[in-house]
């Protein structure tokens, strides 16, 4: 018999948390700055000994790249914020009742908010013991699907009461994804009045070592393109772009590929982000704005940047199905 003073425990339920990057709260350099001084003090994207980083983050990075970095938010911002933030909530509302009425959908950011440790505990009381943690990164690197489970499990470590939790794993070469990603960007070609000579797929950058030091982001960026090349019928080519400071990054980068193009008497380039689960600062600007200033002035006469799958009915199913197979054996609608 449950005593008449005990908490009372809604009904069991299931929930699907989808985890993004994150975005500052406004385009104006102070929210910048907080949001950069939470992501770069990450010691999963920067792995420096703190008493050296640190200094450097407190002076010259966050004295100067937030400015600049509020500019480039700004060029990008839509009267829902953030395009990446109501992406994000827009998949998570798409999703809401996918799995069965009793599957709750939400949405998290890493960095800035709504927080991964506030939207899963939200979860845990609304009733769901069981929770799937889902790092909207096709390919896995430490530096964002870990950071992201990291900080859920963070939370975790704080509850008497814990979830029964699973993690998304990538999926990369998964056939649902590349089919997705094939008519996307099929879509998107075709609503052009020109060919592109040229397809770029631009993955987003990270430093070297970190494939040294045992991260499979590159091979599986390569896969990935190495893949949807083959769906396409196509060549494409391959580069990682938002290079940070001095170290040595992956590569080709992708405004050095941009620039190189016209001299090879490539003057027509479509570019996309299929590591990207939703737009973003780093499409909407980096590519579609600074991307296109690149290769014109290198000499290029046409640019199209083609979206990512946001919250497009394929990019919906895509992560439905996806989604379907890591809460299977929890519901039964889930297959």
């Amino acid at each position: 018999m449950i005593p008449a003073n005990h908490p009372a425990t809604p009904s069991p339920r299931i929930g699907v948390l989808l985890i993004n990057l994150g975005t500052p709260d406004a385009p104006e350099p102070r929210a910048v700055r907080r949001y950069l001084a939470e992501f770069l003090s990450d010691r999963r994207v920067i792995e420096l000994p703190q008493l050296l980083w640190q200094p450097i983050l407190r002076g010259a990075v966050l004295t100067t790249r937030p400015r600049k970095s509020a500019h480039a938010y700004a060029q990008v911002w839509t009267d829902a914020g953030s395009p990446l933030a109501a992406i994000t909530r827009e998949q998570a509302s798409a999703l809401q009742g996918a799995f069965g009425e009793d599957v709750v959908v939400d949405y998290a950011m890493r960095y800035g908010s709504p927080a991964i440790g506030d939207r899963v505990r939200a979860l845990k009381e609304a009733g769901c013991e069981r929770i799937l943690l889902a790092p909207l990164y096709p390919q896995y690197c430490a530096a964002t699907t870990a950071t992201a489970n990291d900080k859920a499990f963070a939370a975790l470590a704080e509850m008497r009461w814990q979830p029964a939790i699973r993690t998304l794993p990538p999926y990369h070469d998964d056939p649902t994804y590349i089919d997705a990603l094939k008519a996307s960007v099929e879509a998107s070609l075709a609503a052009l009045d020109w060919e592109p000579d040229a397809l770029v797929a631009s993955f987003h950058g990270m430093p070297l070592r970190t494939m040294d030091l045992g991260d499979p982001y590159y091979h599986q960026c390569l896969e990935t393109g190495q893949l949807l090349s083959k769906a396409l019928g196509r060549d494409l080519t391959v580069s990682f772009q938002s290079r940070f400071g001095p170290a040595k990054w992956l590569g080709p980068a992708t405004d050095t590929v941009l620039a190189g193009l016209p001299a090879k008497g490539v003057t027509k380039v479509a570019i996309f982000a299929p590591g990207f689960s939703a737009d973003c600062v780093e499409t909407l600007e980096e590519l579609a704005i600074r991307g296109r200033e690149t290769f014109v002035e290198a000499g290029g006469a046409e640019f199209a940047y083609l979206p990512c799958l946001n919250a497009s009915a394929g990019g919906i199913a895509m992560l439905r199905a996806v989604l379907a197979r890591e809460v299977a054996g929890w519901v039964r609608t889930a297959a």
